[in-house]
């Protein structure tokens, strides 16, 4: 399972539980709102570290920056892409709860 995968799973149960989803989205307001995130990750059963979302991120952003206009120099400046964390926090955000 790749890191997208395990966050995917962790925004899943998330949505089912307020619990969860409240702490998850309290972990940005810590004083290291990343390591915060993945000590909950980890609790929950996905071995995630900073650095696994970090690298996830730039991998992913750096492949979509690839598809647009073959990668090169006027592909456009992409936001947030890269940051896994920050997505899934938006995600829950929006998200309605059950």
């Amino acid at each position: 399972m790749n890191v997208l995968e395990h966050v995917e799973e962790l925004r899943k149960k998330a949505l089912q539980d307020e619990t969860l989803r409240n702490e998850i989205l309290a972990s940005a307001r810590a004083a290291d709102p990343l390591t915060s995130f993945c000590e909950i990750c980890r609790r929950e059963g996905h071995e995630l570290y900073p650095m696994d979302i970090i690298s996830a991120g730039d991998e992913f952003y750096a492949t979509m920056k690839r598809s647009t206009n073959g990668g090169g120099e006027n592909s456009p400046v992409l936001a947030y892409e890269d940051d896994i964390y920050e997505l899934l926090l938006a995600s829950l955000k929006s998200s309605p709860t059950h």
